[in-house]
């Protein structure tokens, strides 16, 4: 079956779709999976309500959106999330100076460039700055700018404290940055899986499930083949500005955080997890249910 798969954005957390990608695991379900990078993070959910996408991968936090204004307008969102592909949060925070025994307490004293180009890592933050009793309009912070553009003004000496994920971080590692914090320290919050129309997983459940499929296979591999095998594999197609060290140290960074699951199931308590910080800065206003989001059996490792 032919699928057009939305990728989100174009970042090292989504190892496991390109390692499928390069390595034949879809074809080798018998899918034939059209790889489309999507104009826009938003355009990513909107592309499947439109028809322009079957599947999208990206954060469940745009799905919650979708069927939070859903609520607001009295109507239904179609949208629906399965197979937890990165389980933890893959920001990392990066200073001028080291700081090894870092504690949420430290942004107090200093000023903060935060990742705007999407909502969630500022809304998984402030929640754990909440956690920590911590008023997060406290938080000095920048101005907001992208990431691209947050890594040239560290280099310029302008900001000394950023959030940003791969490969933004190790380029500033490499240029003498130090690692202050892993999000992914948090735990599991269900950051990016498969989503689609309730109707496509319904209607098309069987190349869902191949979808899933792939996904345990390429965990799977990415947790038994070295960083830097996988570097070799992805690096060209998918980062050919990176040095293949580079990529490899990425890939290793996130194996050791657990950013990757094992498998594909999604509990409620990683789902939970977003949605409660979703939910703590507004960004949503409904305490929207799991199995209203959720596709569980669907989620599951054969």
């Amino acid at each position: 079956m032919k699928i057009r798969l939305y990728e989100n954005l174009r970042a090292c957390s989504y190892t496991p779709f390109y390692l499928a990608q390069m390595e034949n695991m879809f074809s080798d379900e018998g899918l034939d999976v059209s790889l489309i990078l999507s104009p826009s993070t938003s355009e990513t959910a909107q592309g499947l309500i439109d028809g322009r996408a079957d599947v999208s991968f990206g954060g469940p936090m745009r799905v919650l959106l979708h069927h939070n204004q859903a609520r607001l307008n009295k109507t239904t969102s179609e949208l629906v999330c399965f197979a937890q592909v990165v389980a933890r949060d893959p920001f990392i925070l990066l200073g001028r100076e080291p700081n090894d025994s870092f504690v949420f307490q430290d942004l107090l004293d200093h000023k903060l460039a935060v990742a705007v180009d999407v909502p969630t890592p500022w809304m998984t933050l402030q929640d754990d700055l909440s956690r920590a009793n911590i008023d997060p309009n406290s938080i000095l912070r920048y101005p907001d700018a992208t990431m691209p553009e947050n890594v040239d003004l560290f280099k310029d000496g302008k900001i000394d404290l950023v959030q940003l994920f791969e490969p933004f971080a190790q380029e500033l590692k490499e240029a003498g940055a130090h690692v202050w914090h892993r999000f992914a320290s948090r735990g599991d919050i269900a950051f990016t899986t498969f989503y689609a129309l309730k109707s496509f997983t319904v209607n098309q459940r069987e190349p869902c499930k191949a979808l899933v499929r792939v996904i345990n296979r390429a965990l799977n591999t990415i947790n038994h083949m070295s960083s830097v095998e996988i570097a070799k594999i992805i690096g060209p197609s998918f980062f050919p500005e990176l040095s293949s060290n580079s990529l490899a140290s990425i890939i290793e960074g996130y194996k050791d955080s657990k950013v990757w699951p094992t498998k594909t199931d999604l509990p409620a308590s990683a789902f939970v997890k977003l949605k409660a910080a979703l939910l703590s800065g507004n960004l949503i206003q409904f305490d929207i249910p799991y199995d209203e989001v959720i596709d569980e059996n669907l989620s599951k490792a054969d």
